[in-house]
C-alpha cells in the first residue's frame, strides 16, 4: 500500500477507534478537563501503532536504521502534539495552584452578613421535614415492595435528592432498572415512574407516569442519561445530575455545568444547568441566572462547602492557611437543608480552625442561585448539638440525626429527630445553638417546642409573652374530635374566622371542658394555613 493510502486509513482507523473510546469513556473535548489529555495520548498512540503495523510488510527486510528512522518518521507530529499538551498540562497545573493563586480560590465565594431572627422566619410545624435521607430512603423503598408488577423488574436509585415541591419538603428518586435482563424486557416502555416521600407527612408513594422515562444513568447506550448529554454537548464538562420535578410533576435531570475559574484545573463553580426531559429527552442550556424557578438543586452542598472553605483558608494568602492561621475558618463536618421563600437553602456551620465542637457563625446559601448569607452566631456545632440531645435520652440509647436549624422565639434551634435501632423516630429534641445545655426531648414537635420556649423564659432569654407564642381571643363556634394513634385532637374554629385550631387532650387536659359558645384564649405557633397547631386553651367564659 503507497504511503498516502496507508495514512488516510491510518486516520481513519484512529478516528473510528477513537470514537469508540469516546463512546464508554465520555471525556469532554475540553483543555479544563483532565481525561481529555489521557484521551489525546492514547489516540496518539493508536495511531502510531497503526502506522507501524499498516507500513510493516514494507520493513520486513529493513535494516534497523530503517525501522527506527520510520518509527521517527511516524511519531514525530503525533509526539511534538504530545509534548505540547505536556506543557500545557503542567503549566495549567502550575498556574491552577493554591500558592500561587490563593486570592483568586479566594475571590470565587461571595456572601453577605445579616441578622438570622430577622432573615429566617418561624415556620409552622406542617413545613417541617420530619425525616433524614435514611428514614426517608426506607420508606420509599418499602412503598416499592408493596407494588408487586413494579418490585420484580425495578428497583430505586440509591440517591434521593431532597426538593421542594408544590411548596412541600419532598425526597424524590426515579426507579431503576433491577438487572440487564430487566432492562432488555422493559426498555420499550421505559422507567414506570419515581418514589416521592413527603417530608412532613412521611408519606410515600410511587408516582406513576403515562409514558416511562427513557432517560436515565440506569440506561444503555444513546439513552443512557451522560450519553446523551456527552453527544449533545461534547466540550461541557458536568457534576453529578440530579433528578427533580418541574411544577406540573414532569420528571427533569439537572445537570449542572461546571467550569474552572482559576488557570485551568482549579477553582471548579458552575457556570449553568442543562435540564434534561426524562421522559423524552429534549434538552436545554441555562446560565445561571436565567435558571427556572422550580429547580431547586444547582450548586451542590460539597461545592458549596469547599468553595467556602477555600474563602476561609485563602483570604489571607496562601502561607496564613497554615502559618499563623489568622482569621483562617471553615465549614464542620457536616449540612443539611431548609426551605425558605419556595427555595432550597443548604446551611453548615463554620468552626475557626482548631477550635473543638463549637461555631462561630452559621453559612445559609440558596442552592439555586448561591446567594450566601452568614450569621454570627456563637455556640455548639452540629455534632454537639447532636450529643446534647443523645444525652437526653440516654437511658434509651436513641442516636441523632443531623439537625436542622429553625428559628424559634428568634433563637437559632437545632431539631433534632431521636431514632431507635430500627431507624424509626421516636422522639424530637430542641437544642439551643448558644447555649447548647438548653435541650429539651418530647415524644412530639409541638410538645418540643412548648417546652423548648419554657426553657428559653427559666434562662431568661426570651419573654413571658414570647414563651406562650402567639394567641388569638373568641368565641367557639365548631368543635370536632378525632382519634389518631390512640390520641384525641380537638378541631376548633372560633367564631367569624374558617381556620381550624388544633390540639389534643395530652397537651391541654382542659380541653375536653370546652363548649361551643365558650369564649377562650387559644395559644399557637403562629397560622400560617388552614390548620393552626396550638398548645393551650383558657377558657375565660364558659357557656
Amino acid at each position: 500500500m503507497k504511503r498516502g493510502k496507508r495514512t488516510i486509513l491510518t486516520i481513519l482507523l484512529t478516528l473510528l477507534v477513537g470514537l469508540g473510546y469516546f463512546y464508554f469513556a465520555l471525556p469532554a473535548i475540553n483543555l479544563h478537563d483532565p481525561s481529555f489529555y489521557g484521551f489525546f495520548f492514547i489516540m496518539a498512540a493508536v495511531y502510531c501503532g497503526l502506522s507501524l503495523f499498516l507500513g510493516g510488510a514494507g520493513l520486513k527486510d529493513a535494516k534497523p536504521q530503517q525501522i527506527v528512522k520510520e518509527v521517527k518518521r511516524v511519531a514525530f507530529i503525533p509526539a511534538i502534539a504530545c509534548l505540547a499538551l505536556v506543557v500545557v498540562f503542567l503549566v495549567g497545573s502550575l498556574i491552577s495552584s493554591p500558592i500561587l493563586r490563593a486570592r483568586s480560590y479566594a475571590a470565587i465565594f461571595t456572601m453577605q452578613h445579616s441578622n438570622f431572627a430577622e432573615d429566617v422566619r418561624e415556620i409552622s410545624f406542617d413545613q417541617i421535614p420530619m425525616l433524614d435521607a435514611v428514614s426517608a430512603a426506607r420508606l420509599g423503598n418499602r412503598t416499592l415492595g408493596e407494588l408487586a408488577d413494579v418490585v420484580s423488574q425495578f428497583e430505586v436509585a440509591e440517591h434521593y435528592s431532597q426538593i421542594n415541591f408544590q411548596g412541600r419538603p419532598v425526597r424524590v428518586a426515579p426507579l431503576v432498572y433491577g438487572d440487564l435482563i430487566k432492562w432488555f424486557n422493559n426498555t420499550g416502555d421505559g422507567l414506570p415512574g419515581y418514589v416521592i416521600v413527603d417530608m412532613v407527612t412521611q408519606q410515600a408513594e410511587v408516582v406513576r407516569l403515562e409514558e416511562g422515562m427513557r432517560y436515565s444513568p440506569s440506561e444503555f447506550f444513546f439513552r443512557n442519561l451522560n450519553r446523551h448529554l456527552r453527544f449533545r454537548y461534547p466540550t461541557f464538562m458536568f457534576d453529578t445530575p440530579v433528578f427533580e420535578l418541574a411544577d406540573d410533576a414532569t420528571p427533569y435531570w439537572v445537570v449542572p455545568r461546571i467550569v474552572r475559574r482559576v488557570g485551568l484545573f482549579g477553582g471548579e463553580d458552575i457556570q449553568g444547568v442543562v435540564l434534561v426531559n426524562a421522559v423524552t429527552g429534549a434538552s436545554r442550556y441555562y446560565d445561571v441566572e436565567d435558571i427556572p424557578l422550580w429547580v431547586d438543586r444547582v450548586f451542590s452542598a460539597t461545592l458549596i462547602t469547599q468553595q467556602y472553605d477555600w474563602l476561609g483558608a485563602y483570604s489571607n494568602g496562601w502561607i496564613n492557611s497554615f502559618l499563623g492561621q489568622r482569621d483562617v475558618t471553615r465549614t464542620t463536618e457536616g449540612f443539611n437543608y431548609i426551605v425558605i421563600d419556595d427555595d432550597v437553602y443548604m446551611y453548615t456551620g463554620i468552626t475557626s480552625v482548631g477550635t473543638d465542637a463549637s461555631i462561630v457563625g452559621i453559612l445559609l446559601v440558596n442552592q439555586r442561585t448561591r446567594e450566601a448569607t452568614f450569621y454570627s452566631v456563637a455556640g455548639a456545632d452540629e455534632k454537639a448539638g447532636m450529643a446534647s440531645a443523645e444525652g437526653l435520652v440516654q437511658d434509651l440509647r436513641y442516636t441523632a440525626t443531623f439537625p436542622l436549624l429553625l428559628n424559634i422565639a428568634d433563637q437559632p434551634t437545632y431539631f433534632i429527630a431521636l431514632k431507635d435501632a430500627m431507624d424509626i423516630v421516636r422522639q424530637y429534641a430542641m437544642v439551643n445553638v448558644e447555649q447548647s445545655q438548653i435541650a429539651v426531648n418530647a415524644p412530639t414537635v409541638e410538645e418540643a417546642e412548648r417546652l423548648y420556649r419554657e426553657a428559653l423564659l427559666r434562662h431568661n432569654i426570651i419573654t413571658h409573652e414570647v414563651a406562650i407564642g402567639a394567641y388569638e381571643t373568641g368565641w367557639v363556634e365548631e368543635i370536632r374530635t378525632v382519634v389518631i394513634e390512640g390520641d384525641t385532637h380537638f378541631y376548633i374554629r372560633l367564631r367569624g374566622v374558617e381556620i381550624f385550631y388544633v390540639i389534643t387532650a395530652a397537651q391541654d387536659p382542659y380541653v375536653v371542658l370546652l363548649n361551643e359558645g365558650d369564649r377562650v384564649e387559644i395559644y399557637h405557633g403562629g397560622v400560617y394555613g388552614d390548620l393552626v397547631l396550638a398548645h393551650r386553651i383558657v377558657i375565660l367564659v364558659s357557656r
